[in-house]
């Protein structure tokens, strides 16, 4: 019986959409070209012609290439520290230091211990299940022991953490949200629910400086007084959803400053979804297609720097909204206050100052969506190990999740990051005062130099 045809990656394709077109190939090209390859030659058993049997002579090749993986090797590094005296000197012994380790004494290797880690924060593997894949080659651990590495890890990681926050809260233009975090609270009999704030920078889509970056803090509420305490010296532009702590930031008396807060366009718009979902209201339609107009101008001017984008967004945007706001005020006289509809109008206009305040500046996105992003690995995170142990633990979860988060949003392997960071921390050969060196986007760039002189 034939295998199907999406057996086949590399199989040509029909184009949808006529008989005449030329056909497509799906993946072609797709494998990347620094990937080592591992060549091997297919003779044909036949080396004489099979009509005449004379001989052969080499006229072409055909040639495929297929993705290859090799299973993870676990193997034991032996260290061996001679020791050395001298015939005339007696009790006099000379031997290498230790090499310090990430967990003083354990069993794991930096690189084991760097694996765990990854597979639990960037890949949202639970322990247990990662306890049960080494299980599968024969090393039995059990989930205590592998949460043990991961405390030592946070716990050399924790000062390199503190340096991300805290270039990120000194960035002119930053995105904040939050997201529940279950943590087990001994004496109740359930979980208590905690916070994971999000704060988060990317200013690719305006030429900034900074690399993108997340960090998450762990905090036991969400009130006022939570994010005050947060955010106390910031000063700058805030892209935030509508929660209403946020308000208290914008406050003129605020000892750093008022913090100007911009709202989430994709909120509003989201309201006026559920609205026609529920109601097929054809006001819901109208909002939603002019809001689709707003991102159809985002999308042009992406990657543009801010004075282009507040010259077209005052150009073309500006009057969207302009016509849009009195549209508003005439359907809300119009309809009941308890219709579904009304809930996203009364949204909409109670944030408008905040909705607009992308148009003044060309550094604001139109919406939070950056933030969100970066809360979905801590959604997955969540389902699959349900919830912290303790608040320690939820504070490692923010620790570490920030480091693995941010490496990928620079295009960075998690865990050959995580690998090298751990060995020059522990090894010392990165101080507390170089920190910065280990940031995720200037890690990268020094490892690009050092690749390109290789290269040289």
């Amino acid at each position: 019986m034939p295998a199907p045809d999406s057996a086949n990656d590399n199989q040509d394709a029909t184009v949808a959409g006529g008989s005449g077109r030329r056909p497509a190939r799906r993946n072609v090209g797709a494998l990347p070209k620094d990937l080592p390859r591992i060549e091997r030659v297919i003779e044909p058993e036949v080396t004489a012609c099979p009509c005449c049997g004379g001989g052969l002579h080499r006229i072409g090749e055909d040639v495929s290439e297929a993705l290859d993986i090799i299973p993870a090797i676990i193997r034991v590094l032996r260290t061996v520290r001679p020791k050395y005296g001298c015939r005339a000197c007696e009790g006099k012994i000379v031997q290498a230091p230790a090499p310090a380790r990430v967990v003083t004494g354990g069993m794991a290797s930096t690189a084991l211990v760097a694996h765990v880690v990854t597979a639990r924060y960037a890949w949202h593997l639970p322990l247990y299940r990662q306890c049960q894949m080494l299980a599968g080659q024969g090393i039995r651990l059990d989930r205590a022991t592998l949460a043990h590495w991961i405390r030592r890890a946070a716990w050399w990681l924790r000062p390199l953490y503190e340096k991300l926050l805290a270039h990120i809260r000194a960035r002119p233009v930053v995105f904040y949200d939050e997201t529940p975090l279950p943590r087990l609270d001994p004496g109740r009999g359930r979980t208590k629910t905690c916070q994971l704030w999000a704060c988060a920078v990317d200013e690719r889509p305006w030429q900034g400086p900074s690399a993108p970056g997340v960090a998450y803090v762990y905090a036991e509420g969400r009130q006022t007084a939570e994010v005050e305490r947060q955010l106390a010296r910031f000063s700058g532009i805030l892209q935030v959803d509508g929660y209403q702590a946020y308000k208290a930031l914008a406050k003129a008396d605020r000892p750093a400053g008022p913090v100007r807060l911009a709202y989430c366009m994709a909120h509003a718009r989201r309201k006026f979804v559920d609205a026609y979902t529920t109601t097929k209201s054809q006001v819901a339609r109208e909002v939603i297609a002019r809001i689709g107009s707003l991102y159809a101008i985002e999308e042009r001017i992406t990657g543009h720097p801010p004075e282009i984008r507040r010259a077209v967004r005052q150009a073309e945007a500006k009057p969207i909204l302009e016509a849009l706001r009195p549209y508003l005020l005439a359907v809300q006289a119009q309809i009941s206050a308890q219709a579904g509809l009304a809930g996203a109008i009364g949204y909409m206009l109670n944030h408008w100052e905040g909705l607009c305040a992308y148009l003044a500046d060309g550094r604001i996105a139109i919406d939070s969506n950056v933030v969100e992003r970066s809360m979905r690995p801590i959604g997955i995170g969540r389902r699959n190990s349900l919830f912290a142990g303790s608040a320690a633990g939820g504070e490692r979860w923010a620790v570490l999740a920030s480091l693995m988060s941010t490496a990928k949003l620079n295009g960075i392997d998690p865990q050959t990051y995580l690998h090298d960071v751990l060995e020059r921390m522990v090894s010392g050969e990165v101080t507390i005062n170089r920190l910065e060196e280990l940031l995720p986007w200037a890690w990268k760039a020094a490892r690009n130099g050092v690749l390109l002189e290789h290269a040289a």
